[in-house]
């Protein structure tokens, strides 16, 4: 049996018409004062991105998208896992047969921002999702380097069934260590006949003082090009109007 977890997000966008003045302003700066509807301990972008990765409604008014297009990635065993990364940024394959593991792995060139994905992990036996989490976490701390306690700033832990049958459960970490903040989560489904345990996990790293930025500038964009988003809505240069509308769809100067 093979698992593949979808980028499945119920997000609300207040659409509208942008006059191209605002293209020149920071998305991050937009979201300054929200609050997340989960946890207390977060505001501003972080808190955006904390709800985001819940399956929170979120208001955004334009369609994240790359400002600066660098490479595509498209994964060779799973087409569905493709997208065009920022220029600076490479793509990494994770394909481990042993275990069904289906993922990448984008890196800033700086090694100092990373954006982890793996839809499809396959363990054998009952694993809890927070020794999925515990497993990332630590490798994350051990490629950047570091050897401290973190600050947990929000945490989930959710359990369920799934078709009535199958347990499930969910588990999120907003942290920050070192010079750093993080995004972790990790959903598992065990199949208890087969004695198996599906997983997908994200990481999502970089500077604290660059986090909002970065979350609008890369992890939004690429995670929403693995969404199916109708071209009625798609504004791929952000210039106000929808792709299906504009004979120049990336080009801002021209529609």
């Amino acid at each position: 049996m093979k698992h593949f977890a979808i980028l499945s997000l119920s997000i609300i966008f207040l659409l509208s018409s942008c006059s191209k003045d605002n293209n020149n302003e920071t998305p991050a700066n937009d979201f300054r004062n929200f609050n997340s509807q989960i946890c207390t301990n977060v505001t501003g972008v972080q808190a955006l991105y904390w709800d985001y990765a819940h399956g929170l409604p979120v208001p955004l008014t334009q369609i994240p998208t790359i400002a600066n297009p660098g490479t595509q990635f498209i994964h060779t065993q799973y087409p569905g896992l493709g997208f065009t990364m920022p220029a600076g940024y490479s793509a990494t394959e994770i394909t481990i047969p042993q275990i069904q593991a289906l993922g990448v792995n984008v890196v800033r060139n700086d090694n100092n921002v990373v954006w982890r994905y793996i839809p499809s992990l396959s363990l054998q036996g009952n694993v809890g999702v927070n020794d999925v989490l515990a497993l990332e976490i630590n490798n994350m701390f051990s490629v950047l380097g570091f050897n401290g306690s973190p600050q947990v700033v929000c945490t989930t832990n959710e359990t369920g069934i799934i078709a009535g049958t199958f347990p499930s459960a969910f588990g999120a970490r907003l942290l920050r260590f070192g010079n750093f903040t993080a995004l972790v989560w990790a959903r598992t489904m065990v199949d208890t006949t087969l004695n198996v345990t599906f997983t997908s996990i994200s990481v999502s790293v970089a500077p604290t003082t660059e986090f909002d930025a970065v979350v609008f500038e890369t992890f939004l964009p690429i995670s929403f090009q693995l969404l199916f988003i109708d071209n009625d809505v798609r504004d791929s240069d952000l210039d106000g109007f929808p792709d299906n509308q504009d004979n120049f769809p990336f080009d801002p100067t021209r529609h």
